[in-house]
C-alpha cells in the first residue's frame, strides 16, 4: 500500500515539472510577443516631428550671415532628425558661381541632423540674369547637392531617387536626370520631393530649351507623385508629406478662391489633386517661393469642393528668417500642426 503513494508522488513530480516548463515557455512566448508589440506600437503612436524652412539666406554674408547662422543654431537646438529646405538658398540676382554653391553646401553641413533640399528658381533658373546658362547651372546644382543617394546634414539619411534604376536593377529609370526628386521614410511617414520652381515653373521662359526642360520635368514630377501615393498605400503609410519650391496657387482676375497656375497643371492640377482627393491618407504639401508664412487647406477638387485631407504649409522667407516645426499625429483630429521657431536676429512678423 506504501508503493502506490510513491508512484503517485513520482507522477506528481513529473507533472509539476512539465507544468513549470509549460509556464516558462508560455511566459517566454508572451514576453517575446510583448517585446515585439512594445517596440512596434510606440512608433505608430508617437508623433513625427520635422523642421521646414526656405527662401534663405539672401544677400551678402555681411547682411544676412548672422541671422542665417543664428537660424541654424535654433534649428539644431531642437535636435530634429530631419530638416527640409524648400529651395532658393540665394536671391535671384546674386552670384551663381560654383564657389557660392560650395559655401551653401558648407552651410548645410552645419545642420546637426539630416537636411533635404529641393531646388528653387533662384538657385538655377534665374542665373540667366547674370548671363549664366540656366541649364548648365541646373546640371552643376545636381552635381553639387544631389550627387549621391544620401541627404545633406551631419547625420545624412539614405534617399530613394527618381534617377535610380528600376527594381529589376538592370533597367534605367525613364526619368534618370531627376536625381533631385527624392523620397524617404520617417517613423511610418513617407516624404517625397518634386522639383517645381516659381513663378510658372519655367514654362513661360523665352528659351525653347528651358521650356522643353520644364515640360520634361513636369512629366517626371507627375510620375514621381503617382509613385509616392502608390507606395504610401502599399506600405500603409501614416501620412504623406510632399516637398517642392513653388507656390502653385494664384488668384486670377481677382477671384476670391485660388487656382493652380498653368505651369503646374501636369504635376499638381492633374496629378496631385485627384490623388489627394481620392485617398483617406493625410497629405501635407510644404513649399516656399512667395515668402508668406501660411498653414491652411486652400485646395479644391474638380467639383469645386474643399479638399479637407490636403494641407499646405508655406514657410517663412527673406527677410523673415524663421523656421517652422511641424508635428504629424494621424491619430489627432488635426493630423498636422505647426509651431514657428522665431529668430531674434530677424524681423518679427507678429509686430
Amino acid at each position: 500500500m506504501r508503493a502506490l503513494p510513491q508512484r503517485l508522488r513520482r507522477v506528481a513530480t513529473v507533472v509539476r515539472c512539465q507544468v513549470r516548463r509549460s509556464v516558462r515557455t508560455g511566459a517566454a512566448v508572451l514576453a517575446a510577443l510583448a517585446a515585439v508589440l512594445g517596440a512596434a506600437l510606440p512608433v505608430g503612436a508617437q508623433p513625427v516631428d520635422f523642421i521646414a524652412l526656405g527662401d534663405m539666406p539672401y544677400g551678402s554674408d555681411l547682411t544676412s550671415g548672422p541671422a542665417w547662422r543664428r537660424m541654424i543654431e535654433l534649428v539644431n537646438a531642437e535636435q530634429p532628425a530631419l530638416t527640409l529646405h524648400v529651395g532658393d538658398f540665394k536671391d535671384g540676382i546674386s552670384d551663381c558661381s560654383d564657389a557660392l554653391f560650395e559655401r551653401r553646401a558648407d552651410d548645410f553641413r552645419q545642420f546637426s541632423g539630416a537636411l533635404v533640399l529641393t531646388p528653387g528658381d533662384n538657385d538655377w533658373l534665374d542665373c540667366q540674369r547674370r548671363g549664366a546658362d540656366p541649364l548648365e547651372r541646373l546640371a552643376a546644382l545636381r552635381q553639387r547637392f544631389f550627387a549621391g543617394p544620401r541627404s545633406l546634414g551631419q547625420q545624412p539619411i539614405v534617399l530613394e531617387r527618381q534617377s535610380d534604376p528600376l527594381p529589376d536593377g538592370a533597367t534605367a529609370s525613364p526619368h534618370a536626370a531627376y536625381r533631385e526628386n527624392q523620397r524617404w521614410w520617417l517613423q511610418g511617414v513617407l516624404f517625397a520631393s518634386f522639383h517645381t520652381v516659381g513663378p510658372e515653373n519655367a514654362t513661360d521662359d523665352p528659351s525653347p530649351a528651358v521650356v522643353a526642360e520644364a515640360l520634361a520635368r513636369e512629366a517626371a514630377n507627375a510620375a514621381w507623385i503617382r509613385a509616392a501615393f502608390a507606395l504610401a498605400h502599399q506600405r500603409q503609410a501614416r501620412a504623406l508629406v510632399l516637398l517642392t519650391q513653388a507656390n502653385v496657387l494664384h488668384y486670377p482676375n481677382g477671384r476670391l478662391w485660388p487656382e493652380i497656375r498653368p505651369g503646374f497643371a501636369t504635376s499638381v492640377r492633374d496629378t496631385l489633386l485627384p490623388l489627394a482627393d481620392a485617398t483617406r491618407l493625410p497629405v501635407l504639401l510644404v513649399h516656399g517661393d512667395t515668402h508668406r508664412y501660411q498653414f491652411d487647406r486652400p485646395f479644391q477638387n474638380p467639383k469645386r469642393h474643399l479638399m479637407n485631407g490636403l494641407w499646405r504649409l508655406e514657410v517663412f522667407g527673406h527677410p523673415q528668417m524663421h523656421a517652422v516645426k511641424v508635428r504629424i499625429d494621424p491619430s489627432a483630429a488635426q493630423p498636422f500642426s505647426v509651431t514657428p521657431i522665431w529668430n531674434p536676429l530677424s524681423p518679427d512678423p507678429r509686430r
